[in-house]
């Protein structure tokens, strides 16, 4: 293959545009106009986990940018002490007030007296409606983070999203205070942080389509008479990434990549049928957006999370950063299109995503059980889906008017869930025609 290449002097074209453009707007590397940036003050929900971290290491290459107001660390109380000493947070929240008093105590020792330490749901949420934090961070596992990231914008901060199951669960209500408060919802994760930069190449009304790549996991070209033999290693084995238990095994069944079509139609305001998954096994483009006249804008990075929460942290600005993209490397990129029927997960979270309500707290309640069970050897990988379904067609379709109501539905269907899976391990397959599962509050 014949290598192309192109040589273009910046310095030229530069040039040309500044004699093109008004007077002072346009700037050369050679000439940057000082520009006096307010610093940006941010809470984060998740300090201790992967996103909370590598949001830590963007701030600490920014300090003239960014400066901690609130953690909120979970129960990995060394790591929150690691950081209460290196970032000192006016507030810091833990799991429990058993974690509290003993985080308090080894902070009174060093002389970090002035720490407030809270904990449980009420500390989360003070750590995100703090009033000196203009920017929160959401990147705590599952429901847990759910209370706060709602709170957070019905405060008016402006949230950085990592919680899929924020949006899943009761993106209805987040992104409709979103509205509301008139601040926007700007995505972390990978994908949905590429479809936003995309969707900067024009205007909504212009949107056809958005593609959601996903790698394929790693049953990609398994045949699907083999998966009730799928282990557990198996499923963990991801050929892309190293990623936490539950997610992994999301991304094996595809449930994760179903996710983030409900995500999208809640983050764009756009219908599942305008939300296309697309297989690609190599993992450079993140995702696209097609536009009404045909043109398609891709975006692909380096695969490091640094680079979509400097996105969210600095929008609508882009500012330098040393994350490179080898363009020189790339050799080639293939997509195909998803097996519904091979990844049944997918498809039911399509169902979800059409239907609203109650349907996707019910879908993201029983595969967090479901994939629970799985890791515990309780039920075999082919049996996911069919637990999902199962609670699926017995949750009623109901409109969540509250998030107390998300949880209590939440909690339901995990009930539900538990109930299958049960029956399943205790062998009495095929599954029992599914008792309804209520929406509480209808």
């Amino acid at each position: 293959m014949r290598k192309l290449c192109c040589k273009v002097r910046i310095s030229s074209f530069e040039t040309k545009v500044a004699e093109m453009a008004p007077s002072g707007s346009w700037h050369t590397r050679r000439h940057p106009r000082k520009i006096k940036i307010p610093m940006r003050s941010i809470a984060i929900l998740g300090s201790t986990g992967s996103i909370g971290r590598s949001t830590l290491r963007v701030v600490e290459s920014y300090p003239d940018r960014f400066q901690v107001i609130a953690l909120a660390a979970g129960s990995n109380v060394e790591t929150a002490f690691e950081q209460a000493l290196r970032w000192q947070p006016r507030v810091l929240s833990v799991a429990s007030e058993a974690h509290a008093e003993a985080l308090q105590k080894r902070l009174k020792a060093r002389g970090r007296t002035e720490i407030e330490v809270v904990h449980g749901a009420a500390g989360t949420v003070r750590v995100s409606t703090h009033p000196d934090a203009d920017f929160v961070v959401s990147a705590i596992v599952g429901v847990a983070g759910l209370e706060a990231t709602y709170e957070a914008v019905k405060a008016g901060k402006t949230v950085g999203l990592a919680n899929k199951e924020c949006l899943v669960a009761a993106g209805e209500l987040i992104t409709g205070e979103a509205r509301k408060q008139g601040k926007p919802l700007l995505p972390i994760d990978s994908e949905h942080n590429a479809v936003h930069q995309c969707m900067r190449g024009g205007r909504m009304e212009e949107v056809q389509r958005i593609w959601l790549t996903a790698s394929g996991g790693p049953f990609l070209k398994t045949p699907k008479s083999e998966f009730p033999s799928i282990t557990v290693q198996q499923a963990l084995n991801h050929p892309t990434w190293k990623m936490g238990k539950r997610i992994t095994i999301d991304s094996a069944t595809l449930m994760n990549k179903g996710f983030e079509v409900i995500e999208a139609c809640r983050l764009f305001h756009v219908p599942p049928s305008r939300v296309e998954v697309i297989v690609h096994p190599q993992s450079t483009i993140h995702s696209m957006v097609e536009f009404v006249d045909g043109s398609i804008l891709a975006q692909f990075s380096v695969t490091d999370m640094r680079l979509p929460i400097l996105y969210a942290l600095t929008y609508p600005e882009r500012i330098p950063s040393d994350l490179r993209f080898p363009v020189m490397d790339l050799r080639q990129l293939d997509f195909y299109p998803p097996d519904m029927q091979k990844f049944r997960c997918l498809g039911l979270a399509y169902e979800a995503a059409a239907a609203g309500g109650a349907k996707p707290v019910a879908l993201n309640a029983a595969d967090e059980v479901a994939v629970a069970a799985f890791l515990e050897d309780q039920i075999g990988f082919d049996e996911i889906p069919r637990i999902i379904e199962d609670v699926l067609s017995a949750t009623k379709t109901g409109k969540m008017e509250s998030i107390k109501q998300v949880l209590e539905t939440d909690l339901e269907a995990r009930r539900a869930a538990r109930e299958r899976v049960a029956r399943l391990h205790r062998g009495t397959s095929p599954m029992p025609r599914a008792t309804s599962v209520s929406c509480p509050g209808e």
